[in-house]
Formats: structure tokens, sequence, C-alpha cells
């Protein structure tokens, strides 16, 4: 996007008292997203954001935590409580902190106020190259560890997953199978993702088990 979203653009529902906030649901970006409060956030996408845009968008997960299907701003006491106090219409400076979420794509307008997401996604290339040589750089290094990060827990994943269908395979019961994973210290999801993809295999295979679900652990 190549311009800012004008705080002129933005309907009257968005610069009313209240605003009804709605968690925008994307399991794609959730997948490989950063909450707004992480240090990833406040690394990477505070010198995109700016202070107030990212401060809202820490207020808003902080508020999902406890009401994860939406919730109603007072657009005035948050303002307030971001250090954002004064005029609150098209020109002042909450309703340009709003603007700017939109802008990148952070919060989308709904017709009573915003859905707003719940992880950020990776700051993409375009955004970075607006920031320091430094940033960028700390930007590349931590992109480097983290495809190595995730090499090695995919490596985990298919060691896990063997060893499960080998046991499966052996007559092992799910809890049994858990147990012995667990002894090898595998963590608990990668415990569980590798007994369900055993079983289901060794179920498939054996054509046993078509018409209802397999067995998990306990």
């Amino acid at each position: 996007m190549s311009t800012l979203t004008s705080a002129a653009a933005l309907p009257d529902a968005l610069t009313t008292p209240t605003l009804v906030i709605l968690p925008w649901l994307d399991p794609v970006v959730e997948s490989v997203g950063h909450d707004p409060r992480s240090p990833y956030v406040e690394r990477f996408w505070l010198g995109v954001l700016g202070p107030s845009t990212t401060w809202f968008l820490r207020h808003v997960a902080t508020t999902f935590d406890v009401h994860p299907d939406g919730f109603e701003l007072d657009t005035a006491e948050v303002a307030g409580a971001l250090g954002l106090a004064g005029k609150l219409g098209r020109d002042g400076v909450f309703t340009r902190t709003l603007a700017r979420s939109i802008t990148f794509g952070l919060a989308a307008q709904h017709p009573y106020g915003l859905q707003v997401r719940r992880m950020l996604p990776p700051v993409s290339q375009r955004l970075l190259a607006r920031l320091p040589a430094t940033v960028q750089e700390a930007h590349r290094t931590w992109a480097t560890a983290e495809r190595a990060a995730n090499g090695a827990i995919e490596q985990q994943r298919r060691r896990a997953r063997s060893l499960a269908l080998s046991l499966v395979e052996l007559g092992d019961d799910a809890g049994t199978v858990h147990d012995q994973l667990r002894s090898w210290r595998f963590p608990p999801a990668t415990v569980d993702d590798a007994i369900s993809w055993a079983l289901a295999r060794s179920y498939g295979s054996s054509g046993e088990g078509a018409a209802s679900e397999p067995p998990t652990a306990a």
C-alpha cells in the first residue's frame, strides 16, 4: 500500500464514542504471526507503525485475552490511557492511530467498528526497507535463526512420528506410546501429533477403523 489511509476517509462509525472491536480471524497469519506484545513486534513493527498504533494493538490484544469474541471500546478512555487524549474527531490523534492500523493491514473496518488481528504477520521486505540498516540486519539475523529453529522442530516432529508408528505397529496402545515418547523427552504437543498421525496411518493402512475415530492418548 503506497499511501496511508486518511483519517478523513474513515466512516462515521469509527469516529463514534464507542467502537465494537472484533477479532480478525486469519488462520494463515495466526500460524506464522507474532503477538502484538512480543519482542518481535517491539523490535521490528514499532518503527513502521509508530508508538501509538503499536500500543493500541497491544491494548486490543490484552483485552482479547479477557474477551476473545470481541468487546466495546470506549474511544475517549482508551485514547487517554494511551496518552492520546484530546480531540477525538476525524482530525484527532487517536483516529489517525486507527487509520494506521488499517493502512498496514492489521485492522479492517466493519459497520460498527474494527476487526483487529490477534497476531501480526512478519514485517514485509517492502516495509523493512523503510527501517534503519541496523534494524534490517537484525531482522535478517532473526529470520535465519527462525528458519534453523523451524527446521529442527520439523526434524523432531518427523522422528517422533516415525517412533510412534513403530510402537503402534508393535502393538502398543496410545497410552503406552504416549508414555514412551515423553520418556524420550519429546514435547507434549509433538507427542500428541505423533500419536494421532501414527494411529491414523496404521488404521488407514490396515483398513480398520474407517467408520470410527481411532483412539487417542489419555
